[in-house]
């Protein structure tokens, strides 16, 4: 028997395999074995006997294993090819660790070089170099034609930080920087927020202490930028360490812009108190630190509610520092404040200024974000989208048509560009600022008032989008009940009757029973949803830059709701809750663009001194509602002005709406007069400053179709003249549900004061002068038999008043009762 059996598995019996690290070790030993592995013959390395010549077992020849049946450690130990050993995953993830901590400590000390270098060459200029307060232009959209120039009666005197009184610099501390006497200039946390803002689009301002706010506002520009940032942080650094905490607070309340062109606290203490900053109390230094966020916005006498709930956060604040005593705070009352009799900071006196007011509170919010030094020294360019020959022809169209009417009249038009949402034109009222108390400023452009019939667009676009159509047949008798305000039947103006309309003939005529009946059945919060993506109306009131125009009625309800319940009901169809002029006339704007709504602003461009771009106006567009669902809607009112008498020029097409909304019975408290072309949408209000009758200098009732209808259409006739005329739907396009139709009309015998109404006629006509004994009228709705809408030498039932007057006596839809749909006392009407 030989002396190894060539059967046999090399690791049986007593051999032993060698280790796999010391069969790597011999280069040249593997190579052998390896080679002999893949079929040489190792007899010549082995002996006769088959052995390899250290007496151990060969791996291969003919005593060895066959070739396929090698041990792992043949292939990549002793006898494997010879490779590197591979490294295991724990050995890959350390070498890349220290990969990557390698290149962390070389960025680092880069970073730590960089910051050094710019460190060691920022220069900080001395206090004596603040920047000089550059004046802010406001232009016309031609860019040429200023509007206003801001900063004007600059008021500026600086004292020494010993003559501001302790407890005034402690006010400012606790609102602006708690931590200054400690911090090292500089906020890490308000950096990283910034940070944040940036990348995500949200406001730059927020989260610096005192000494960046300084070095901001006396030595870099107002840019929104990382780089404007990185040089802030750098010189609030270098600042904090070349100068004390006392120095770089007394410069800053110096330079602090306080209102009322007031700029450094000394100035803003005789502005507002009538005493020398030394002599500030408490009370009075939380007043003036509440400024200096937003003084424009915090002003006392403009937003007394926000001004004094701030006020009341800044006193806590110094309760919780040490710096009052809490029984001090407990007897704090707010002080007062003298009346703003002072610059008007350039603002116009007249309507312009409203314009002016509206591109200050563009400015402050994103996304510009400038605060108000910023605005009002910081030279800034501003091109507004108001064209001068259109904010010339409204100021005239107004003047004209008010001319010797009642002084209590109050009127608003506003003009948007229904392709880029500009407001090209804008009057909100005669005076934008007077020192004579008794002179009303208020901005009616603003104002939310009941819009009347002028909602019933909007209406009419949520009963499109749900299965009617403009030739949908409906029953426009008047009176009629619903069911969500029973005993309170719905009438139209002046009674008119149209027992089977279609919804484009119920939309010239403007009857109230129909609407109120789509409102209805379609659901007035569907209702409610449709017009506020129309218009971009919030889903709650708010003093929208603390807009005292927003009563304390509304403020914090819901939108387009009862004021008492909160409640959306049937009233919605027919414009019983309230709305801004500029709001319907961005509304309409939307529709005349096929649904697609531009965001409403006042702001073109903004550059600065130097001509550079610093930011444009707004640009955010989206799609309210279908382009069909528009076009049909301006197909329904493409009849209404001439039915009114008041087409424009050449009977160029104009799709149009009046409105008119009764404070009771027999008078009427808001007219509107709303319409557009593709490149043009007009809204005109005329009212009252609050509820009261309106009537004009002959003494009868204003409806839509009157004084706000002639303002429009003068406005309307002058803006167009010489411009092509642009066409507008011929046909509707949407087919709606047969199902929503009531029954064709069949003919039935003329109605007469001698013959009554045959009884299968439903409902009788209230207007008749013999109603049927079958079906009298409610004793709730007193019907007024003479004259009669349809007579002889009368209109027929349903057409407008004569222009200036009603052509019947007025019948508005009755009060809903608290808890119902609607605001108590304020029925809607149209004429």
């Amino acid at each position: 028997m030989p002396p190894h059996d060539e059967t046999a598995r090399v690791s049986s019996g007593p051999v032993r395999r060698p280790p796999a690290a010391r069969a790597t070790s011999g280069s040249g030993s593997s190579r052998g074995r390896s080679t002999s592995a893949r079929g040489g013959t190792s007899a010549s390395r082995s002996g006769a006997s088959g052995r390899p010549a250290s007496g151990r077992p060969s791996a291969g020849g003919a005593g060895g294993r066959p070739p396929g049946n090698r041990p792992p450690t043949a292939r990549g130990g002793a006898g494997g090819g010879g490779g590197k050993k591979k490294r295991t995953g724990k050995q890959r993830r350390r070498r890349w660790l220290k990969i990557v901590a390698g290149l962390a400590v070389s960025m680092l000390v880069l970073l730590g070089v960089f910051v050094g270098v710019v460190y060691a060459t920022t220069e900080v200029p001395s206090p004596e170099s603040v920047q000089n307060a550059q004046t802010t232009v406001v232009y016309y959209s031609d860019g040429v034609t200023e509007m206003a120039r801001l900063n004007d009666g600059e008021n500026r005197t600086e004292v020494p930080l010993d003559q501001v009184s302790e407890p005034a610099q402690n006010a400012i501390l606790a609102a602006e920087n708690r931590d200054f006497y400690t911090d090292p200039g500089i906020s890490f946390t308000g950096i990283a927020r910034a940070a944040w803002n940036n990348l995500t689009g949200g406001s730059t301002q927020g989260g610096s202490t005192i000494t960046q706010q300084y070095v901001k506002n006396a030595f870099l520009s107002s840019e929104q930028t990382f780089s404007r940032k990185f040089k802030e942080l750098f010189l609030a650094v270098k600042l904090d360490n070349e100068y004390s905490k006392e120095e770089i607070l007394e410069n800053y309340l110096n330079t602090i812009y306080f209102g009322r062109s007031a700029y450094g606290i000394e100035a803003a203490a005789n502005t507002y108190f009538g005493v020398p900053a030394a002599q500030l109390t408490a009370e009075q230094g939380a007043v003036l630190a509440v400024l200096v966020r937003n003084p424009g916005a915090n002003d006392p006498e403009t937003n007394p509610e926000g001004a004094q709930s701030r006020w009341g956060l800044v006193l806590d604040a110094m309760v919780e520092q040490g710096w009052l005593d809490p029984a001090a705070r407990d007897a704090a009352v707010y002080p007062p404040v003298l009346p703003n009799t002072g610059s008007t900071a350039g603002i116009p006196a007249g309507p312009e200024g409203h314009i002016v007011r509206q591109v200050l509170g563009e400015l402050r919010r994103s996304p510009f974000s400038y605060d108000d030094q910023q605005i009002y020294t910081g030279g800034l360019r501003i091109t507004t989208t108001v064209d001068k020959a259109k904010q010339d022809a409204a100021v005239a169209a107004v003047n004209d048509v008010m001319a010797g009417e009642p002084g209590n009249l109050r009127q608003a038009l506003v003009a948007i560009d229904p392709k880029t949402g500009g407001v090209l034109a804008y009057y909100g009222n005669a005076q934008a600022s007077s020192d004579d108390p008794n002179v009303d400023t208020t901005d009616y452009a603003q104002a939310p008032k009941p819009p009347g019939s002028s909602f019933k667009p909007y209406t009419l676009a949520t009963a499109l989008m749900n299965g009617y159509s403009v030739d949908t047949r409906r029953d426009g008798s008047s009176p009629q009940e619903f069911d969500d305000r029973p005993g309170l039947p719905v009438v139209n103006s002046g009674n008119a009757q149209c027992a089977n309309c279609t919804i484009k003939e119920a939309m010239t005529k403007s009857l109230n029973t129909t609407f109120y009946g789509l409102a209805y059945e379609v659901g007035p919060d569907l209702v409610a949803e449709t017009a506020r993506t129309i218009i971009g109306l919030p889903d709650v009131w708010d003093a929208e830059n603390n807009d005292s125009t927003v009563s304390a009625e509304l403020t914090g309800k819901p939108t387009l709701s009862s004021p008492q319940t909160g409640v959306t009901g049937g009233s919605i169809g027919i414009g019983e809750y309230e709305v801004r002029p500029i709001q319907q006339a961005a509304g309409f704007a939307t529709l005349a663009a096929d649904g697609v709504r531009h965001e409403t602003h006042f702001i073109g461009t903004v550059t600065d001194s130097a001509g550079e771009l610093r930011g444009i106006g707004s640009t955010t567009s989206e799609p309210a509602v279908p382009a069909d669902v528009a076009r049909d809607v301006t197909f329904a009112l493409e009849d209404v002005a001439s039915s009114s008498k008041l087409p424009l020029d050449g009977n160029r097409p104009v799709a149009a709406k009046t409105g008119t909304q009764g404070k009771d019975r027999t008078d009427n408290s808001d007219a509107w007069m709303v319409g557009y072309t593709p490149s043009i949408s007009t809204a005109v209000w005329v009212g009252s400053k609050g509820t009261e009758a309106i009537t004009n200098a002959s003494g009868r009732i204003i409806y839509g179709s009157g004084l706000p209808g002639e303002i429009w259409q003068q406005f309307m006739d002058t803006v167009l003249d010489g411009t092509p005329e642009e066409p507008l739907p011929s046909k509707a396009v949407i087919k709606g549900d047969p199902d929503k139709s009531v029954p064709e009309p069949r003919p039935t015998p003329v109605e007469t004061s001698q013959a009554p109404v045959p009884t299968s006629q439903a409902p009788a006509p209230t207007t008749s002068s013999a109603p049927s004994s079958t079906a009298p009228a409610p004793t709730s709705t007193p019907v007024q038999v003479t004259p009669t809408c349809g007579a002889a030498g009368l209109p027929p039932c349903g057409s407008p008043a004569p222009t200036g007057q009603p052509s019947q006596p007025s019948q508005p839809t009755q009060p809903v009762a608290p808890g119902q749909a609607g605001r108590p006392g304020v029925p809607g009407t149209d004429q």
